[in-house]
């Protein structure tokens, strides 16, 4: 059997044992699903989430029949600014405490915002490494472009950290408004490296390579995840982060490449 039809049968097999268990009680409880969680659930995500988001949410209208997830991917802070201007969505999913806090501060949140997994940085350059780059110092050499995330970004606050603790003093060619931003100038051979999470370069492994470093040890981020206040779908965003943090959707985090919270 194959990894996705697993996760999908384990996800029904939940769903019914909810379903059976909570014969009666009419509220979304569980995020395996029960039943009777319906509709649309607008999922804003970090755009490193991508793959992985889109997974989860086949998994999650799988163990709920009649839902369906819909995904909007960009940069935290991005994200983040959205909600706090009253676009409609359901659960927020951050690369960062710091872009959730924007959102709990404003008191967008409904409830507490929990972890549900880490990431890592690297630095991807292309298949083959042709320019033979073995960590963070290679990147100030001369003629090196290297595109990394702009520092209000989730990735690009923890590539700061990273340098800062390796003494490194980069110029960027480009600074992205997202990781994949980064991740596509190297795809595209506009830059010799960036510097990003190791869940992107894995999801991008047919054209990339990871190149790991020591710093990012201090610069490893935590992914909180919470419904959202004014959810058009209220039930529909706590099954869901429910669900993130469920067994099914951890083996897909941890298969793309995340860390366990």
């Amino acid at each position: 059997m194959s990894a996705r039809a697993t996760r999908t049968a384990m996800a029904v097999v939940m769903a019914l044992t909810v379903a059976g268990c909570g014969a009666g009680d009419d509220r979304a409880t569980d995020g395996s699903g029960d039943g009777r969680v319906t509709g649309t659930v607008t999922v804003f995500a970090a755009a490193s989430l991508t793959e992985s988001f889109r997974r989860i949410g086949e998994d999650f209208e799988a163990a709920n029949p009649g839902s369906a997830v819909t995904l909007n991917v960009a940069g935290s802070s991005a994200l983040a600014n959205q909600i706090n201007q009253g676009a409609p969505a359901d659960v927020f999913a951050s690369a960062a405490p710091a872009n959730m806090a924007t959102v709990t501060e404003a008191g967008n949140a409904d409830g507490t915002p929990a972890t549900f997994a880490r990431n890592q940085l690297v630095i991807a350059v292309p298949r083959g490494n042709p320019g033979g780059v073995t960590g963070l110092a290679d990147l100030s050499r001369p003629g090196v472009k290297v595109a990394r995330c702009a520092d209000q970004v989730p990735c690009g606050a923890a590539a700061r950290t990273a340098l800062d603790t390796a003494g490194v003093a980069l110029t960027p060619v480009t600074l992205e408004q997202d990781v994949r931003g980064a991740l596509a100038k190297v795809k595209l051979g506009e830059v010799d490296a960036a510097v990003v999470y190791r869940s992107d370069v894995r999801a991008a492994s047919a054209d990339v390579t990871a190149v790991e470093f020591p710093e990012s040890a201090r610069a490893v981020n935590d992914y909180p995840i919470v419904a959202l206040k004014d959810a058009p779908n209220p039930a529909g965003a706590r099954a869901f982060v429910a669900y993130v943090r469920s067994e099914p959707a951890q083996a897909v985090l941890a298969e793309a490449g995340f860390q366990a919270p």
